[in-house]
């Protein structure tokens, strides 16, 4: 009708849509952070990571533990990293070597791959036992801080080599990663597994450092 006020005609957007758009912006920056920060952890690594026919010499040779299996023996997992120590011990690349893991009455890492070395050729005089590495933060941290490690090889898996440079390099360790190659061949599924659960400890490292603070547990020196 004449005389009439025409009103807009532009409906508004629904709130459902709204707090769709929200959750979906929400969501893409904070993948977009998480990828960040596991790149971020990848990137401090590059050109710090070696075979073990490559690795530089050191003055220490850190090996970290991993699961031992209920008949004492190391696993797969924790055997290669063994192997791949004594190699770089036979070849000089340092004189000293700093065994790393979990200690306890009835699980004992460090016991485990104190006996391998000692089996592949090692004086019981090179190596140095450290009974309160329980994650790597723990062990990197101790190196510096209680066995007065400042120049070092880390020795571990492919999959794990990076986030041990980055704790290494972050509590002040000149330190270079050198990877124990696979010498059994993992399903799928155990890739899958360590790969995945890889990603989230890469995530938990960046948080513990830069975010929280995380102390690791001194303790004492134990040789």
């Amino acid at each position: 009708m004449r005389g009439e006020t025409k009103q807009g005609t532009g409906a508004r957007t629904p709130r459902w849509r709204r707090w769709v758009r929200r959750a979906l912006w929400t969501s893409l920056v904070c993948v977009l952070g998480v990828a960040g920060v596991h790149q971020f952890v990848l990137w401090s690594a590059w050109g710090d990571v070696y075979s073990v026919s490559d690795a530089p010499p050191r003055d220490v040779i850190i090996v970290l533990g991993a699961s031992v299996l209920p008949d004492g023996r190391p696993s797969d997992v924790l055997e290669e990293r063994l192997r791949a120590t004594a190699e770089l011990y036979r070849l000089g690349r340092a004189e000293t070597i700093l065994v790393s893991g979990d200690h306890g009455e009835f699980y004992d890492e460090v016991g485990t791959m104190t006996a391998s070395l000692l089996a592949s050729g090692v004086p019981r005089s090179s190596i140095i036992q450290d009974k309160s590495g329980f994650r790597t933060l723990d062990s990197m941290y101790r190196a510096y801080q209680v066995f007065d490690v400042r120049s070092a090889l880390v020795v571990t898996n492919p999959f794990h080599v990076a986030r041990a440079v980055f704790l290494g390099e972050t509590v002040g360790i000149d330190v270079a990663g050198v990877v124990a190659d696979y010498d059994v061949e993992y399903s799928f599924r155990t890739i899958l597994w360590n790969n995945g659960r890889e990603v989230c400890a890469r995530l938990l490292a960046f948080v513990d450092v830069f975010l929280l603070g995380t102390q690791p547990q001194i303790g004492k020196v134990a040789k």
